[in-house]
């Protein structure tokens, strides 16, 4: 081969070698979309952020992440639905939304079942997650990890709860979940179903006279601008679970797939650290803004979840319940 064609040759070969990597980074990104009902400055947007952050990261660029936080795509159950379906690719779906799709997400959401954070995350990090993660895949939803959303507490326009019959004829607004929606009927309150979206609305005009959420959750969506009293009922426990449709799941590498595992564990873990070194200062300032906040003692309220229970094991399935009372008390106990 003389030199001129020579050198044409590894002219050539360099020249493939050299674009290869180039086409590739090259490509157009995996965009991901992201829904969730939190608002902006909630620590699930701001956990979900970093997620994002990483994930594109490590993937050098490969797949980007777009979060749509405060039901901007939907609220609650329809963005469970837009999972399902591949509409959107992730979102952060409670126990709640997910028992539409198998009831057995529905026996977590026992009221007054936990003693505190520590009793929950060894129930459900553990064998909770265990059981519940391939029933969720079944129907078209990947649980990467439990994130926070905490314990639900009630407040209302009308008067300060002490007592179990404080709640006696209030109007509170529930999300559709039987299991919030049972025990505050248990305490002889009247429940309605609004949208998230459409609380604080019907909150200032009245059409209902409380709602119960997690701490944050009435921090940040500023209901103690419309809501007078607080109780720290802490009655239902459920948390947001990050999810990823079965059919987005499939896109990605197992080395990808790891990366969103790992990435959303920390996620979770800095979501959770967020939520539990916030919520005394926010319970501070909820009372600074006017809200007068009651300490109620729990077990007269406990007392009265019988109700509850029979009609949360009529929709959650007896054994179903009955498995995860197991998990609890065995946990209780380690």
């Amino acid at each position: 081969m003389d030199r001129r064609k020579f050198l044409q040759t590894s002219a050539g070969v360099a020249g493939v070698s050299l674009a290869a990597p180039y086409v590739a980074r090259g490509q157009a990104p995996l965009t991901l979309r992201w829904a969730h009902f939190a608002p902006e400055d909630h620590p699930a947007n701001v956990a979900a952020k970093q997620f994002a952050s990483r994930v594109e990261a490590r993937t050098n660029g490969a797949i980007k992440v777009n979060i749509f936080p405060n039901n901007v795509l939907g609220g609650p159950p329809e963005q469970a639905q837009q999972i399902k379906l591949g509409t959107i690719d992730m979102g952060l779906p409670t126990q709640g939304q997910l028992d539409k799709f198998d009831t057995a997400f529905a026996a977590v959401m026992l009221p007054f079942v936990f003693d505190s954070p520590a009793h929950v995350y060894r129930v459900l990090d553990g064998p909770g997650m265990d059981w519940l993660a391939p029933l969720a895949e079944k129907q078209g939803f990947i649980l990467l990890r439990n994130w926070e959303y905490g314990f639900r507490n009630v407040t209302n326009s009308v008067r300060p709860i002490n007592v179990p019959d404080d709640v006696k004829g209030l109007k509170i607004r529930t999300p559709p979940e039987l299991q919030i929606q049972a025990s505050m009927e248990a305490l002889g309150a009247t429940v309605q179903a609004i949208a998230f979206p459409e609380l604080y609305l019907a909150l200032s005009q009245k059409v209902v006279d409380g709602e119960e959420n997690p701490i944050p959750v009435i921090y940040f969506s500023k209901f103690y601008e419309v809501q007078k009293y607080l109780a720290l009922t802490r009655h239902v426990y459920n948390n947001m679970i990050h999810t990823v449709g079965v059919n987005t799941w499939k896109k990605l590498t197992p080395d990808q797939q790891k990366i969103f595992r790992d990435e959303s564990a920390s996620a979770g873990d800095l979501m959770r650290k967020l939520i539990a070194d916030g919520e005394t200062d926010q319970i501070n300032k909820l009372a600074a803004a006017g809200m007068q906040i009651t300490r109620p003692d729990l077990a007269p309220f406990r007392a009265r979840m019988e109700p509850a229970y029979k009609r949360i094991a009529a929709y959650a399935g007896e054994g179903n319940v009955k498995k995860f009372r197991d998990m609890v008390e065995a946990a209780r106990k380690s």
